[in-house]
């Protein structure tokens, strides 16, 4: 599926995923374990390692992820529906109209992955263009193309035709692996500055949307 279904089955889909954000209906253990696993399995190491930069890096990316998540759901509260929705039967727990836990999960690491693929001289250029840019791209080319598959499925449900994988290909994931690349060759001051900007914005956002009902 390239672009969004405006059917009646997947606005039924998008109705059930609005009604079914913070529900506990579906929560498993699975929940714990993973967090466990990305903790101990993948954070921990990282910080035993001081590796710092590629921490920094995926904060950033998680971060910005988290905006572009509270961003989709203040759609869904003023226009009826988000650009993207997740379907309650395929998680253990909706944490905004867009974003299950799994996925959070997920991208809460995806800027290891991102930086892991990165050559050590960030002033490479490959095919006449700087290979932080060139990684980000390329990195948020196979998570579109994966979400084309996404989308597909009853899990993942896009509801305006005009939404699909280009538009969320230019921009959503091309900035979210931009900031972790960026990010990771930032000096540690601009790092820190830019992380708490960040991370404030989207505790200042959580904290005041949520009770007010709007995501």
């Amino acid at each position: 599926m390239l672009f969004g279904d405006h059917s009646a089955e997947a606005i039924a889909a998008a109705e059930a995923a609005k009604n079914a954000v913070r529900s506990t209906a579906n929560f498993n253990w699975t929940f714990i374990a993973l967090l466990a696993l990305v903790i101990v399995g993948v954070w921990i190491p990282q910080w035993k390692k001081k590796n710092y930069n590629a921490m920094a890096a995926a904060a950033a990316l998680y971060g910005v992820h988290w905006l572009y998540e509270i961003a989709n759901a203040v759609i869904c509260h003023f226009k009826g529906y988000a650009l993207w929705h997740v379907s309650p039967e395929s998680t253990s727990f909706i944490l905004l109209v867009g974003v299950s836990w799994e996925l959070s999960m997920m991208f809460s690491i995806a800027g290891f992955m991102s930086v892991g693929l990165l050559p050590e001289d960030k002033n490479k250029k490959i095919l006449g263009i700087n290979n932080r840019v060139l990684f980000a791209i390329g990195s948020a080319l196979f998570f579109s193309v994966f979400e084309i598959f996404l989308a597909s499925t009853p899990a993942f449900i896009w509801v305006y035709k005009w939404w699909g994988a280009l538009p969320v290909f230019v921009t959503t994931y091309i900035p979210f692996f931009l900031a972790a690349n960026l990010t990771y060759d930032a000096p540690r001051k601009t790092q820190k500055k830019f992380l708490a900007i960040l991370w404030g914005l989207v505790a200042i956002l959580l904290a005041v949307l949520i009770p007010l009902g709007i995501i």
